[in-house]
């Protein structure tokens, strides 16, 4: 069984591992050990701190195989973005050109440069070891986020986002940077994603444009690649289409890569997931019977995907699920059944 919890300060060797393997235009897992071990630090503060109104805290999730005790994946859930740090995107306008005289009409693209998202949650982080990858593994461990944010909504922002990676080969060629962004900050595209994660984002006011961006103007190869998401993150696209995300073109300013955003209300594991109380017994293994099921706790939250079994007024799982999510028989668990998502 894999069970997702949140980081502990023993994981960060592991978390740090797995931001090695995530490669380049990853921009929320840095190669920066201080950074990385800082973003610990504020999770574990977060979990345990006493929220009233969101802030700035920040939930590292892990996803452990339980029967090694080894952590194989990671996601997170970020509160108040844009608020210390700017959030910079290119949001994509459509303007129409006509010439009465000229007898001409058409429609252009312009890129202007935003920072529209204060104060927003923002899920993201979202790696599993490619070991551990299939079975459902990624669905549980981006799944967690809705879950935890569903068991206190008071403490996320009202509008969450998802920034999607945009194309970037495993050499760190993107055709967006090159075409596009590089003309601007004069560096490589690996020098200034690793300054987004690891600045306060200063150099992105100072040196990008203040005016807007004809698209037009842009190669081919640029234009191509506007809002299209990576090929390894096309299953995270899917799913984040599926808990209700959509793209209103609005694009990273480095890769080109989609954010997609929704009302943190209308997603659907806030619209569709149950309280119910638990009940322990015997449950087979059947596909369309699967759910995922949180303890519906903030500090030391529990998530895992296991079979089910609905009584008209409780809901039964097995005995190693209950120890895993760390509650006893009566307690309140929240479910999201699998094939109705």
């Amino acid at each position: 069984m894999f069970v997702v919890r949140p980081i502990a300060k023993e994981d960060t060797d592991a978390f740090m591992a797995l931001a090695d393997l995530s490669g380049p235009g990853f921009t929320s897992l840095p190669d920066d050990k201080a950074l990385l071990e800082n973003r610990v630090k504020l999770s574990l503060d977060s979990f345990s701190r006493e929220v009233k109104e969101p802030g700035e805290e920040g939930y590292l999730l892990v996803l452990e195989d339980s029967n090694t005790g080894k952590v194989v994946g990671t996601s997170a859930v970020k509160v108040g973005v844009g608020l210390s740090k700017p959030f910079f995107n290119f949001r994509i306008f459509s303007i129409t050109q006509s010439s009465a005289a000229a007898q001409r009409r058409f429609d252009m693209d312009v890129m202007i440069l935003v920072n529209e998202f204060n104060g927003a949650t923002e899920v993201g982080t979202l790696f599993v070891h490619p070991d551990a990858r299939g079975g459902g593994t990624g669905g549980l461990i981006a799944q967690a986020r809705y879950l935890l944010m569903a068991g206190a909504p008071s403490r996320f922002g009202t509008i969450v986002l998802a920034e999607l990676r945009g194309v970037v080969d495993k050499d760190g060629y993107s055709p967006f940077w090159e075409y596009m962004t590089r003309q601007f900050f004069q560096m490589d595209f690996n020098e200034a994603d690793f300054l987004s994660g690891t600045t306060d984002k200063q150099f992105i006011l100072d040196l990008m444009p203040k005016y807007p961006i004809y698209a037009d103007l842009l190669p081919e190869k640029a234009r191509a690649v506007m809002g299209v998401t990576h090929p390894e993150g096309l299953g995270a696209k899917k799913m984040l289409e599926r808990e209700g995300f959509v793209y209103n073109r609005v694009i990273d300013i480095f890769d080109g890569g989609p954010l997609v955003s929704a009302h943190r209300d209308n997603l659907r594991t806030m619209r569709q997931s149950r309280l119910l109380p638990v009940e322990t017994g015997t449950v087979a293994h059947e596909k369309d019977a699967l759910a995922w099921v949180s303890n519906n706790k903030i500090d030391g939250f529990r998530a895992c995907s296991v079979p089910i079994h609905l009584t008209p007024d409780t809901v039964v799982i097995n005995h190693d699920a209950l120890d895993a999510l760390q509650v006893k028989t009566g307690d309140h668990i929240r479910i999201l059944e699998q094939n109705h998502a």
